[in-house]
Formats: C-alpha cells, structure tokens, sequence
C-alpha cells in the first residue's frame, strides 16, 4: 500500500522534519499538534485542547473523514492539574464517538505558553464505505 504524506497551508507549514498527516491504506495518522500560533496558544489547556481538535476536524474533513472517525489518540499534557479541563473539552467533542486514548504527563513542550499537545489516528472509509454511509443517513433523515 502507498502512504500518502499531506501538509497544510491553512495549519502552518512545519518548521521541521514532519508532516501534518499521513494515510496508509485506510488509516489516517496526524503528527502531533498543538494551538501554536493561533489564538489559543497562550490560553487554557481546554481552549488549547479545542484547537487541537479543530485542527484534527480539519485534516479529517480533507479526507471526508471527521472526528467520529478518531481510533485512537495520545494526549501529553505538562501540568495534571489541567487534566479535568482537558477531560471537559474532550467530552463535549466527542460526544458518544469516543476513541482509544492515551495521557501522558511530560515536563515541558517546545514554547512555554504550550500546555497540550495531541496526535491522532482516524478510520478512513472506503469509497462503497462512504457511499452506504450517506445513504443510511439520507434514509434515516
């Protein structure tokens, strides 16, 4: 099977050697993200953990996936007293789809304001996948 390695303008080119996203088959695996740069960079780990969330809803949708397709994801936090926020905000996106996870504690990210950072893997569909699946929600509308 091919990967398929994927950057996007719209999440900040990367600084490094990585990519945003890789798919394989009908995985798709995201490096690791934080809110570095945007407006929740130097805010709460909960306003941290929902951009991270936003930027994994959109790396999904570019893959006509979206977060109730998240298998698993590793979350690395740097203070535990963050942990309920982190929990809080997770809840309120996942909702009933909620994935395999990992916390990890560490002592520090790459810039102090950062407190979480996340990677996820998501289940693409295939396309029969897909179109079945459209068709089930068009009929249950």
């Amino acid at each position: 099977m091919t990967l398929t390695r994927r950057n996007f303008e719209e999440l900040g080119l990367p600084a490094g050697p990585y990519t945003h996203a890789v798919t394989h088959g009908s995985t798709l695996y995201t490096s690791g993200l934080t809110a570095f740069g945007t407006r929740a960079q130097t805010g709460t780990a909960g306003e941290q953990t929902g951009s991270v969330l936003d930027q994994f809803e959109f790396i999904a949708e570019k893959h006509s996936a979206s977060l109730q397709d998240l298998v698993k994801v590793t979350i690395f936090a740097t203070d535990p007293v963050d942990i309920p926020a982190i929990r809080e905000t997770l809840e309120a996106r996942y909702e009933d789809n909620v994935p395999a996870s990992s916390l990890v504690l560490i002592s520090e990210l790459f810039d102090p304001d950062l407190r979480v950072e996340m990677e996820a893997i998501f289940a693409l569909r295939s396309k029969q996948a897909e179109i079945q699946h459209r068709v089930e929600n068009e009929t249950a509308s």
